[in-house]
């Protein structure tokens, strides 16, 4: 079953991949095993991973964090090539003035703060899975997100019965037993064959990337802080 996954980048690396030490992550690898446990058949034919390229002066790390995410991006189209696409949009940076928090809201006291926000990401994503469902002839594909905005695209390919399995997969950990975490969002698994609600640590583990990747020049490195 030729599948065709599409990653919400920022969706999997503040849900699942942030403050791990999985950043490095054979997404090619980790998705080809989740699928094939959903259906042994699944076999992943591409992936398009959605993001933006990072902030220097926003970022943690500054422009260390360029570095790792351009690293990072080369050292996938390498070892995939024509199997990975990687799609960017961009950050749009802003003044913006919210009210405080506070209870009762107190709309007249308001602070000045930078608004940072991702953009074209889930217009990129919706436009490439319609397409894909319409004219591209694979029986399955695969939305890596928890961003309820991709509703209406699954619901569109839902509703033309296009022919295409989907799939769902919440990047997020798995949640410990008795632990209170928020629950995924319902409004994408409405319209999905099947939903995963977790990423195992083990999963991340076991789809890790090579520290050092050869190439024609010089070699591309994991970022040592990653």
């Amino acid at each position: 079953m030729d599948t065709i996954v599409y990653i919400d980048g920022y969706n999997l690396f503040y849900g699942r991949l942030r403050n791990t030490p999985y950043k490095w992550l054979d997404v090619f690898k980790l998705f080809q095993t989740i699928a094939k446990i959903q259906n042994p058949s699944a076999n992943i034919i591409k992936i398009k991973c959605f993001t933006a390229p990072v902030k220097a002066n926003f970022a943690s790390h500054g422009r260390e964090s360029v570095a790792a995410q351009n690293a990072y991006h080369r050292a996938l189209e390498k070892i995939y090539q024509q199997r990975i696409e990687i799609v960017t949009g961009y950050h749009t940076v802003e003044k913006g003035y919210p009210p405080r928090y506070q209870h009762p809201i107190d709309k007249d006291d308001r602070i000045e703060i930078w608004k940072f926000e991702e953009k074209q990401t889930d217009v990129n994503i919706a436009l490439a899975m319609y397409k894909d469902a319409r004219d591209a002839k694979v029986h399955q594909q695969i939305l890596v997100s928890s961003d309820s905005d991709l509703k209406p695209a699954l619901q569109l390919i839902d509703a033309e019965a296009l022919g295409v399995k989907l799939g769902l997969i919440i990047p997020r950990a798995k949640p410990e037993i008795g632990s209170k975490v928020r629950p995924p969002n319902k409004s994408l698994s409405q319209y999905v064959d099947w939903t995963r609600t977790y990423i195992l640590d083990e999963e991340c583990f076991n789809s890790q990337l090579n520290a050092r990747i050869a190439t024609e020049k010089k070699p591309i490195l994991k970022p040592c802080y990653w």
